[in-house]
């Protein structure tokens, strides 16, 4: 499997805030004339959503799922000097450097699985995505999925891996279940676990996990109160997704319990 790698652009135009985002997300114009929506890392979880949507999306993606191009945005320290809201103003100050942005789907429409109703293969791969990496907002109330041109697009995988919050008992974590799933979006259509976790497993193998963490970059990996090195920080999240792999089976039986309940 090709290496993954990510562009780098400037952002040049805040266009318009997004609301219904809780870290107030943004469009925005790069240098390269695309518009983006940008994630910044001066928000409430500050880099380590950054992260959680930087490997969350990429594993989607090398799962084979369609996920928005996403690219490193800098920030420089003259952008929204003139921004007249002060939130705003005050989140751009403090994401001055390099943050992350996902190309924007114009004309993408919200998923709607009482319009479109997922087949059963689509639904488990989501699924089985979605407690790998313990990604709790993918809910009927928020599915993070969009139509695009009659494709389905998976975005805003930020609130995955939330393990890196408390960084407590990472191994232990590694291999529990995932309570949350009971709440996806997906579950009930989510017949295929198994065929699909044979799939999956198949895939992401430690090659390509750590090919994928690799494109976290250093200056997102400087903690307060975490006094490791970048590499060290890399490592565990790779160790964390390895062993999630190799014990898959754990959540896949926490999600069939959870569907059984269910319907």
């Amino acid at each position: 499997m090709a290496i993954p790698q990510l562009r780098t652009v400037t952002v040049t135009r805040y266009v318009t805030p997004l609301r219904e985002g809780g870290s107030l997300p943004a469009i925005a114009e790069a240098d390269d004339g695309f518009l983006y929506v940008l994630k910044f890392r001066g928000a409430g979880q500050g880099v380590k959503a950054l992260i959680a949507e930087l490997i969350g999306s990429e594993i989607a993606r090398a799962l084979g799922f369609r996920v928005p191009e996403l690219v490193f945005a800098n920030l420089d320290t003259a952008f929204g000097r003139t921004e007249p809201d002060e939130e705003i103003q005050d989140l751009l100050k403090a994401s001055v450097g390099l943050n992350l942005a996902l190309h924007y789907l114009s004309g993408a429409i919200t998923y709607d699985q009482a319009v479109t109703k997922p087949d059963a293969e689509t639904a488990s791969k989501i699924v089985w995505l979605d407690a790998l990496i313990t990604n709790v907002d993918r809910t009927a109330r928020n599915t993070n999925m969009l139509t695009w041109h009659r494709e389905l697009w998976l975005i805003d995988h930020g609130a995955s891996l939330y393990f890196h919050h408390s960084w407590q008992d990472w191994e232990e974590r590694a291999r529990s279940p995932f309570a949350m799933i009971k709440d996806h979006v997906m579950l009930g259509y989510a017949t295929e676990l198994e065929m699909v976790d044979e799939q999956f497993k198949a895939i992401l193998t430690p090659e390509t996990i750590r090919s994928i963490v690799a494109l976290v970059p250093d200056d997102w990996l400087h903690w307060d109160g975490n006094d490791a090195t970048p590499e060290e920080l890399r490592n565990v999240y790779a160790q964390f997704l390895e062993t999630r792999v190799a014990a898959s089976q754990i959540f896949v039986q926490q999600a069939n319990d959870a569907r059984e309940i269910l319907v």
